[in-house]
């Protein structure tokens, strides 16, 4: 039976990560995106969890993938730090070691993939030096890599979108920017076994605006290298995080393209549980679950 998760971040903030793994598995989730990019998750952050030793941390995400187990529930991936390099100094270096938490955090948890965000025109402007993007790119993760290397995890960089307030294309929402920084990552043998995609659907339709391939043609492009899915839904304007079927995305085209590269992982949505109301998170999510259920049974059997 196919597995179907959710990106639990809302839940993790109103609830507390304990109870909002809980939830998860009380609504019908499978499995779940387990957020590390809450405001606690900075070591520089006094009294938060990652302001404490590699062993602390340990122990509390330790006991969290535990309990996670006995409730009959996978954490298939985590979301880590979505700022990316943004070419300041004290920042970027500070991210690094935030985002080795992330990893040590992730394999403290049971997670095999953490997500993080590449460089971003968000930060940038919407039309940066095409070889600082890269460089920042390569920067990001040959310093981050061997992180999850250590760890026995993978980062896995997300496809991006557009860059909304400037109403351009992110840097890395150009398809082919996006796939030859990848690259320079995944050719190198120390990066290779530890480095992978999170094919973002609603990003890729944003994206489409500008000429860019649509979600379905997104994941055929990148292929088997794609591990961890975040799929939402838009209207091609915005980032909605609409739940799957409720905006302009081809559906049945973007499960064929997922059939095609033989996608055999988690169906997980990454989804704005408040989208509708900040009092229906819970129930967002169920009802995002029962329809995805009903779709990959009826699709599956």
């Amino acid at each position: 039976m196919k597995k179907i998760g959710f990106s639990i971040g809302a839940l993790q903030g109103r609830y507390g990560d304990r109870e909002a793994l809980a939830i998860a598995r009380r609504i019908g989730a499978d499995a779940v995106d387990f957020s590390l990019d809450k405001k606690g998750d900075d070591y520089r952050i006094p009294g938060t969890v990652y302001s404490k030793s590699d062993e602390e941390i340990i122990a509390y995400f330790k006991e969290l993938g535990a309990y996670a187990r006995e409730l009959g529930l996978v954490i298939s991936q985590t979301h880590g730090k979505i700022v990316g390099f943004r070419n300041i100094k004290e920042e970027d270096d500070a991210l690094v070691e935030n985002i080795r938490r992330d990893c040590l955090a992730t394999a403290a948890l049971g997670a095999p993939v953490c997500v993080i965000h590449n460089a971003t025109s968000i930060h940038l402007g919407p039309d940066p030096d095409p070889e600082l993007m890269h460089k920042l790119s390569y920067e990001l993760f040959s310093r981050t890599v061997p992180y999850a290397a250590q760890y026995g995890v993978k980062l896995a960089t997300e496809t991006f979108g557009d860059a909304v307030k400037f109403n351009s294309v992110d840097f890395f929402g150009d398809i082919d920017e996006f796939m030859k920084a990848y690259d320079a990552i995944k050719s190198d043998a120390r990066f290779a076994d530890h480095f992978t995609v999170c094919a973002d659907t609603g990003h890729s339709n944003k994206a489409m605006r500008f000429g860019n391939p649509t979600a379905g043609d997104v994941i055929r492009r990148i292929g088997r290298d794609i591990a961890v899915l975040h799929l939402n839904d838009n209207d091609t304007l915005t980032d909605q995080h609409k739940m799957p079927f409720s905006g302009t995305i081809d559906w049945e085209d973007t499960f064929n393209a997922l059939d095609e590269i033989g996608y055999d992982g988690v169906y997980n949505m990454e989804l704005s549980l408040g989208f509708y109301s900040k009092e229906l998170l819970v129930e967002t999510a169920e009802f995002a679950i029962k329809v995805m259920r009903d779709y990959l049974t009826k699709r599956y059997g």
